[in-house]
């Protein structure tokens, strides 16, 4: 079913100089965080391979992004994953969360150092306590884009991510990408979860900071 938009296309509505305050179920993901018992399960030559990382998360507020009469509240996030006992970097990753008050719209975009990109969108509601996202490979509007290597030899399929803002403070998530292998008869689910527990807090956005030094 064809979305309806509203015919002025042009008309940005108020915002709100606080992003924190906007959020809905991202909220409980705004900050610093880490996470020691990530659990990656990635393709090899002789069969799965199960992988321990730590993780290190920064997600900070944006202030609000209008598109005309559409409005988001977000996230801008890094993520570094690193192997227990190493230094060099295991996964590296940035992009933005975005939530829509107006529709309950949710929207992850992703980008690794690898040449590929994604956007991932769900929906739910501003109390929501866990929420489910998704990116399928051809997509105009929640697709994926590889490098000519990826796109031959680890050719993705969709991206899944479910989120789950625990009561004891920290957030957890699953997700699973979907690989086509060449040599293998059956898609491979590369799969990582993770729970994260904050050690810092979140920097105020531009406006709101701004606002907070009056």
């Amino acid at each position: 079913m064809k979305k309806k938009f509203p015919k002025d296309i042009y008309t940005e509505p108020e915002s709100d100089a606080d992003t924190l305050a906007h959020l809905g179920p991202l909220t409980g993901m705004a900050g610093i965080w880490m996470g020691a018992r990530g659990l990656d399960t990635s393709p090899k030559p002789d069969g799965p391979e199960k992988q321990v990382y730590i993780e290190h998360a920064e997600l900070h507020p944006i202030d609000a992004q209008p598109n005309g009469p559409q409005l988001f509240y977000g996230l801008r996030y890094h993520i570094r994953i690193i192997k227990p006992d190493e230094v060099e970097t295991f996964h590296d990753q940035v992009g933005y969360w975005l939530w829509e008050p107006a529709t309950g719209n949710l929207i992850q975009t992703i980008s690794i150092p690898r040449g590929q990109t994604a956007m991932a969108v769900g929906r739910a509601k501003a109390n929501a306590k866990s929420f489910h996202l998704k990116a399928v490979r051809g997509s105009e509007t929640n697709g994926i884009v590889s490098n000519p290597f990826l796109e031959h030899a680890f050719k993705t399929k969709s991206f899944t991510i479910t989120v789950s803002i625990n009561g004891d403070g920290t957030w957890s998530y699953k997700q699973d990408t979907v690989l086509i292998i060449p040599g293998q008869k059956k898609p491979f689910h590369h799969t990582d979860h993770n729970t994260l527990r904050k050690i810092g807090e979140p920097t105020p956005n531009p406006r709101r900071k701004a606002e907070l030094a009056k």
